[in-house]
């Protein structure tokens, strides 16, 4: 048995998921982690984009100055490609879309699966500059990891697919997540904080002697 099973909570929008999964990939060995992915989705539609930012001007700007951030303080900051978002002639993509295809990804690969559907379309999202609410872009990252065209359209398309995105909505609402990366250790209920790797190695190291 894993030493410690990790609900982790995140969007393929959110820069900081980003800076959190690749640390997060090597703490999962090094503590011998079993993390459990959640699709958070901050707004699910372009109606929902609108009532949170105003309008997609406005949602562009003030998102990327959250890049900007992320960007320096992340192991890879040549990734995020900040202008590039910039230039691109669509709107900033909701993430409605993303999490369908984590959760297909999921359904036919279970949570490895989930998580590399995770990371290819972040990169997707965050260094190619890519509209990652059209289906077509994610059609494309299933076919970049090796799924079936067709197997995983047939997910992707299934209701219980949304089903599953709306499970993960509850569930964090039961546990009270309100913002995102959200990590908690389900052993002792601790809530990891964002941060470096040395710093979420102490605290798993914490929780592990908590668990003890």
């Amino acid at each position: 048995m894993p030493a410690l099973t990790v609900d982790f909570f995140h969007d393929v929008v959110c820069c900081w998921c980003f800076n959190i999964s690749s640390r997060m990939r090597s703490l999962a060995a090094e503590f011998d982690l079993d993390i459990q992915h959640r699709t958070f989705v901050l707004q699910e539609s372009p109606t929902e984009m609108a009532e949170r930012w105003g309008s997609p001007a406005q949602a562009c700007a003030t998102i990327l100055e959250h890049w900007k951030v992320c960007r320096q303080v992340s192991d890879w900051p040549d990734l995020i490609n900040v202008e590039g978002m910039r230039a691109a002639p669509f709107d900033y993509p909701h993430g409605m879309t993303a999490a369908r295809a984590c959760k297909a990804a999921e359904r036919i690969g279970g949570q490895s699966a989930h998580w590399d559907m995770f990371d290819r379309l972040q990169l997707a999202h965050l260094s190619g500059a890519q509209d990652i609410a059209d289906p077509d872009t994610v059609l494309d990252g299933s076919r970049d990891l090796g799924f079936g065209g067709a197997t995983f359209a047939e997910a992707f398309n299934d209701a219980a697919t949304a089903r599953a995105v709306e499970n993960d909505r509850q569930h964090a609402r039961s546990l009270q997540v309100h913002s995102i990366p959200a990590l908690i250790i389900r052993e002792t209920g601790t809530r990891l904080v964002n941060g470096p790797r040395e710093d979420l190695a102490a605290q798993l190291g914490a929780a592990l002697r908590l668990a003890a």
